[in-house]
This record gives C-alpha cells, structure tokens and sequence, in this order.
C-alpha cells in the first residue's frame, strides 16, 4: 500500500518536474532581472528568451514552449480571439502550429522596456512560414507585444498580444 501510495505521488508530481526541468534548460544563460545593470543587458536577455521561446514553438517541443507562459497566461490574437490559460495556449500550438507553421523575428523590429519591479515588456514584428507550402501560402506577418514577468528565479509571460496580421510585402 505505501509503495502504491509512493508511486501515486509521484505521477502527481511528474508534470510539475517535467515544467520544472523545460523552464531551467530553457533559460540557461539568461540572467535574472535583479542581475540586469543596463537597458543593453536587458535587450540581450529577452532576445535571447525570444530565440528560445520560439525555437521551442517551431520544433513543436510543447514542454518547453508551455513553461515560458504563466499558468494562467492571457493570449490576444485578432484573428483567433483570445485563449486563456497555459494548457490551452498549448494545445491551440499542437493543433494549428506544429507542422504547419514557423516563425521567425524580422530583424531590427525587436523593442524592449524595463517595467519596475515586474519584468520587461517585449515588442516586434514576426512573420509565419509554411514549409512546404511557401507556392501556395504567402508568409504572414504580424506585430506583437509580450509582457514578461520575472518572479520565483525564471522569467515567463504573463499577456501577449498578437495583432495586425497580414501578407508580408515581398
């Protein structure tokens, strides 16, 4: 009984490791807000997190991508509406994300503002590739806002805004 009641515990804690893991390799190298001296420091920080959030999303590495969002994460897209929650901001990147789409950061649009005892507030524009399709899906583009928190040692979002969709000029 004690060993079932051992190994019941430890499915329970399973995910939370798992999080707890993808969160700790995701942000290796990625100084802690309190370490941050300069806005240049602050500006390297988030596009190194920027590169890793999205490296996970377009590998579809769903642990990773889910442990830079807060559990309770509020996603605004004009087009999908808005998706609350971190497992279903997950699940909405399995189904319509993965395989399908990529995402890459146009160079030069990335913007980053020191918030007081919060975090940072993250701007730019990316753009939506189709592998495999580029002849018949043009590439989107898009602007975005991410607001980043810094609490319990990791940086993770807390809002995004996702707007202004459209076919990128060729």
């Amino acid at each position: 009984m004690k060993q079932l009641l051992a190994l019941l515990r430890l499915l329970l804690l399973l995910p939370l490791l798992v999080l707890g893991v993808a969160q700790a390799s995701a942000q290796a190298g990625v100084p802690g807000f309190e370490e941050i001296k300069s806005q240049e420091e602050l500006e390297k920080a988030l596009a190194a997190l920027d590169a890793a959030l999205f490296d996970s999303y377009n590998r579809c590495d769903l642990a990773k991508f889910a442990s830079f969002f807060v559990e309770d994460v509020e996603f605004y897209h004009d087009q999908g509406g808005v998706t609350l929650g971190r497992a279903a901001l997950a699940e909405s990147v399995k189904k319509n994300i993965c395989g399908k789409v990529t995402r890459e950061l146009v160079p030069g649009s990335l913007q980053v503002y020191y918030m007081k005892g919060y975090g940072a507030v993250e701007i730019g524009v990316h753009r939506f590739h189709h592998p495999g399709h580029e002849d018949s899906e043009p590439v989107g583009e898009a602007k975005f806002i991410h607001l980043w928190q810094y609490k319990d040692g990791a940086w993770r979002i807390t809002r995004v805004i996702s707007f202004d969709h459209h076919q990128a000029a060729k």
